[in-house]
């Protein structure tokens, strides 16, 4: 039995350093996981950058590692460590998914891993962040400057002159950490004052305050009373109250669900800007937080206004310390306007004629006799707005009728709450208004406003409308064009706003439209996932604050002009023409619609194969269909989008497009097979050729005319037709021909075939008897040689007796001379000796007869071996 052989494995190739032995960077190839815990014990900030060497990722960070070392070698150390090599105490201590990862140790704290991209710039902005975790605010106007960022503020109010660290402060710092732990974009912002009167402003009085500023919504005071001032609770109560007005996307890469779960809560604005994270200035981020705050400012607080307009002018004063409680009384006066919660509402035509509506604007007051808390402020919600519609349905009577050029504005109380009460002012406009496609000089300037006699008189600005019609409604807040103040607010399509670096992610704005050829990488879209559609900025237009806000605006409308964005297929451009024509998108409405032809349309895919087998019968079709009256076209579903009341779900499709009645799409039955003769049938059936009025003689003249080419185009046709089949029929003889001779050759093949096999099977006989012959004889020969071979043993046996005979004859002879010598007169011995002689005599004559008989033997085996050879 036969045992299987071990495995033999290679042993590993001992590692080599990754980074240059002139690198700033501490490259422990090995894998020593316990030394560099040790370096670590030395320093106060620590990068580790954990790598496998044969990974791509790898490779490719190493220089940006190097890079960031190189700048900040002096204040970071940084280690690598190969956790990959087998042998070393990182790979049976770490298990890593992938590679390469980061961790930052600040001091004790950590780790924190890096998430972000792998590029020098960003990886050195979150190094620097890990070693300035904390932001020294010194002054009203940095202050101002930190909280007008669009990123969420922590300030946390610490004096230290009682003590050279005051209580709390070190765990404030922690919570900074933490925050970079858990969110490792950063997101949150901590900054700290040790000014009393500056954190005065932001109503910091006590030492250890921790302050959550916030644009759109109240700002938070960190509740000592209800949590503990722990870092953990800190970072936690900030995470989960942040206002995240812009949001930055940064895919890794690798397979994810990053965009679908962003893209799944909402209508999204994508704004693709080059990014530099360590640039001081950004103006184009700075316009674009503009936007965003005057699109969440809903409340029109005077901190929200100090706020913008400091980002629009970064040399602008500090607000000053009456700010909050003027918008504390604000707020107090009219809740309304810092808390809407409106919804507007247009009517039915009172008359069937009519080209006329009424449009409402339905707005929720808070409770009269209760002031709302300035911290925990009530919402407004679907079910608000559902109650206040189900009281003014119920009341729509005192609507409907109402024909006036003036705003009339009523209140009516809750059929739910007796606390609470709602506010409609409506007023009669043309239809052209919903579209929103007039000019800005609407049929709202300047109102006079007006009460109905079925209300209390209230003042107009409380209500905040919609931006269909806002300039009406609210004249005293001087709201332009195109102002989106409070927008997020007052409409159902509320947008998400997220940025990306143009400088990573360009890909993603290609496949959204963006042109690949530009070289200034701005770019702008809107996605609504729930609609499937997505409207493009024109690229044209510089991305600017005001080209943003009219973007955002026209997609809010009621009746949004914005033009659907269709990708279309860049690799057909014909420069000549086809039978069959190409269409894409961007052909499609000019191809199908406007052309004055009847269409008949197939849809197909690259990767269908039985659409690629209609390819000869369009073909065909098309040469036999006049071209002046009929086009025959295709499009490739899976390279171009249209329109959603054209798809289909099921390839091919052919579609017949009439040229009077193109909306009057006809589809071919898929009951029937698809050929030659049907399409014809189908085409001429739904054809519009005829006409509803009466024929004169001229239309006569041309429809024989028409017939008569038709006629002779078929007959033309069926001319080639016939002389293609007495070809095919001339061809069919000479194939049968062909295909005899090829029998004939067949059946001769086959003879000699069997006769083939009949004479191997006879030599394959004689070859078996020859073999069997062979063995035999083998076997024979294989016998005698043994038997030669004990005939020589034997024979060398012979010959060593007979030497031994002549030996001992020899001594015999010299005792027989040595006694005649001596004479011994003995009888009695000369008759022994006589005896002895004779039987010495005797036995050499005996061994000389059987060498004799041994010799005659030999001779004898040896010729009769000759014959049988």
């Amino acid at each position: 039995s036969c045992s299987r052989a071990k495995d033999v494995t290679m042993p590993a190739k001992l590692p080599v350093n990754f980074f240059s032995t002139r690198s700033p960077v501490i490259d422990l190839f090995r894998g020593q996981l316990d030394y560099a815990d040790q370096l670590r014990q030395d320093s106060e900030i620590v990068l580790y950058f954990f790598y496998a060497p044969w990974c791509g990722q790898s490779i490719a960070a190493r220089e940006e590692i190097e890079h960031v070392a190189s700048r900040l070698s002096d204040q970071v150390l940084f280690v690598a460590v190969n956790c990959w090599w087998n042998q070393g105490k990182c790979r049976k201590q770490k298990h890593f998914f992938y590679f390469p990862v980061i961790h930052l140790y600040h001091r004790s704290f950590g780790p924190i891993e890096y998430k972000g991209p792998m590029s020098a710039v960003y990886i050195e902005k979150f190094v620097r962040r890990v070693m300035t975790p904390l932001l020294y605010i010194s002054s009203r106007s940095k202050l101002l400057d930190f909280l007008s960022n669009y990123e969420p503020g922590v300030v946390g109010f610490f004096e230290f002159n009682a003590s050279p660290q005051p209580p709390g402060y070190l765990t404030f710092f922690t919570s900074a950490l933490h925050s970079l732990k858990k969110d490792y974009l950063g997101t949150i912002r901590f900054g700290v004052v040790t000014d009393k009167r500056v954190a005065e402003e932001i109503s910091l009085v006590h030492s250890g305050s921790v302050y959550l500023h916030r644009h759109a919504n109240t700002s938070l005071i960190y509740p000592k009373d209800i949590m503990n001032f722990t870092a953990e609770n800190i970072c936690k109560w900030a995470l989960e109250n942040r206002e995240m007005l812009i949001r930055w996307l940064r895919p890794h890469g690798g397979k994810s669900l990053l965009l679908n779960n962003e893209l799944k809560k909402g209508p999204a604005l994508l704004i693709f800007i080059p990014y530099n994270p360590l640039a001081e200035i950004h103006p184009l981020l700075d316009e674009i937080t503009k936007v965003a705050l005057e699109y969440h400012k809903c409340n029109k607080s005077q901190a929200a206004e100090a706020a913008l307009q400091h980002v629009g002018d970064s040399d602008s004063p500090a607000f000053d310390s009456s700010v909050t409680d003027a918008d504390l009384k604000f707020s107090e006066t009219f809740p309304i306007a810092k808390y809407p919660c409106c919804n507007t509402v247009v009517l039915p035509q009172w008359h069937s004629i009519s080209r006329t509506h009424n449009v409402c604007e339905l707005c929720v007051n808070q409770t009269l006799g209760v002031k709302p808390n300035k911290v925990h402020v009530p919402h407004c919600n679907f079910l608000e707005i559902e109650a206040a519609l189900d009281s003014f349905y119920l009341q729509e009577h005192t609507f409907f009728q109402v024909i006036s050029n003036t705003i009339e504005c009523s209140n009516f109380l809750s059929f739910y709450s007796p606390f609470s009460y709602y506010t409609a002012c409506c007023r009669t406009v043309n239809r052209h208004f919903l579209s929103f496609i007039s000019s800005e000089k609407t049929i709202f300037q300047t109102p006079r406003v007006a009460f109905s006699s079925h209300g209390k008189k209230d003042n107009t600005q409380f209500s905040i409308p919609h931006i269909e019609d806002r300039n009406c409604f609210i004249p005293d807040l001087n709201i332009s064009s195109t102002n989106i103040t409070g927008l997020s607010c007052r409409t159902n399509k509320t947008l998400n706003l997220y940025l990306l670096d143009s400088n990573l992610f360009w890909i993603y704005a290609e496949r959204l439209g963006a042109s690949r050829s530009t070289h200034l990488k701005e770019f702008a879209a809107i996605v609504d996932l729930k609609e499937e559609v997505h409207y493009v900025l024109d690229e044209n237009q510089s991305l600017v604050g005001p080209t943003l806000e009219n973007f955002i605006k026209n997609f809010s409308v009621l009746y949004s002009p914005l033009k659907r964005h269709l990708v279309d297929d860049p690799s057909f451009h014909f420069h000549e023409e086809h039978v069959v024509t190409e269409v894409t998108t961007s052909t499609f409405h000019e191809t199908v619609f406007l052309s004055a032809k009847n269409v008949l349309l197939l849809y197909y895919a690259q990767w269908c194969g039985f659409c690629a087998s209609l390819n000869h019968i369009f073909i065909q079709l098309a040469r036999l269909l006049p071209p002046d009256n009929f086009t025959v076209a295709r499009i490739d579903v899976t390279r171009n989008d249209l329109p959603w009341e054209f798809m289909t779900d099921r390839l091919p499709t052919i579609l017949f497009f009439p040229h009077q009645r193109k909306e009057q799409s006809v589809k071919f039955p898929e009951d029937f097979s698809v050929n030659l003769p049907n399409l014809l049938k189908f085409i001429l059936h739904h054809s519009s050729l005829s006409s509803s009025e009466p024929c004169t003689k001229e239309c006569l003249h041309k429809e024989s005319v028409l017939q008569q080419g038709h006629i002779s185009h078929l007959e033309r046709e069926i001319q080639k037709l016939r002389s293609e089949i007495g070809a095919l029929h001339q061809a069919h003889d000479q194939l049968e021909a062909q295909l005899s001779e090829a029998r004939r050759e067949e059946q001769r093949l086959q003879q000699q075939k069997y006769t083939l096999e009949k004479q191997h099977k006879t030599l394959q006989l004689h070859s078996e008897q020859l073999q069997a012959t062979y063995d035999q004889k083998n076997q024979e020969l294989l016998e005698m040689a043994e038997k030669l071979q004990e005939l020589a043993d034997a024979s060398e046996n012979l010959l060593k007796e007979n030497a031994l005979l002549r030996i001992l004859v020899a001594s015999r002879g010299g005792n027989l001379q040595s006694k005649d010598e001596i004479k011994e007169p003995l009888q009695s011995e000369q008759t022994l000796s006589e005896d002895n002689d004779l039987s010495l005599s005797t036995a050499t004559a005996a061994l000389e007869e059987k060498r004799i008989d041994n010799i005659d033997t030999r001779e004898t085996e040896h010729s009769s071996g000759n014959r049988t050879e």
